[in-house]
């Protein structure tokens, strides 16, 4: 799951590069003092991890992004469910539910989900 976890300032960093991404390494760096009042050096230490972490990529003097927003997120999820719910989305959602009542629009959209995997499945398993 450490792939997975940011600390505040790594997602605020990683938010800058998502919205600004295609950018110039040296761009990006005058945004981050700006923005976060760093210093070049604090940029670049940044940028190496979550390019370790397979995020992004500096390849040039350009960073691109290597995972979406919404890639990282799912990534998040389903670490997070693995880690604490054996990897269970129905353990999660009980537990969830248990704490949060899911409205009526949930309730549909997870149910237009669950027929939506059904019928991928559906023809998936007729061959």
């Amino acid at each position: 799951m450490e792939a997975f976890k940011l600390g505040e300032m790594e997602a605020r960093f990683a938010d800058l590069i998502w919205e600004c991404a295609p950018i110039r390494s040296g761009e990006l760096t005058k945004l981050c003092e700006e923005q976060f009042g760093w210093k070049r050096t604090t940029t670049y230490t940044m940028l190496k991890r979550l390019c370790e972490r397979g995020i992004f990529v500096n390849e040039n003097g350009t960073v691109r992004v290597q995972m979406t927003k919404e890639e990282f997120q799912a990534g998040q999820g389903s670490a997070f469910i693995e880690e604490h719910f054996s990897g269970s989305l129905p353990l999660f959602l009980a537990a969830f539910s248990r704490k949060n009542k899911l409205s009526k629009n949930d309730v549909e959209k997870l149910q237009q989900m669950i027929d939506s995997y059904r019928d991928s499945e559906g023809e998936e398993g007729d061959k």
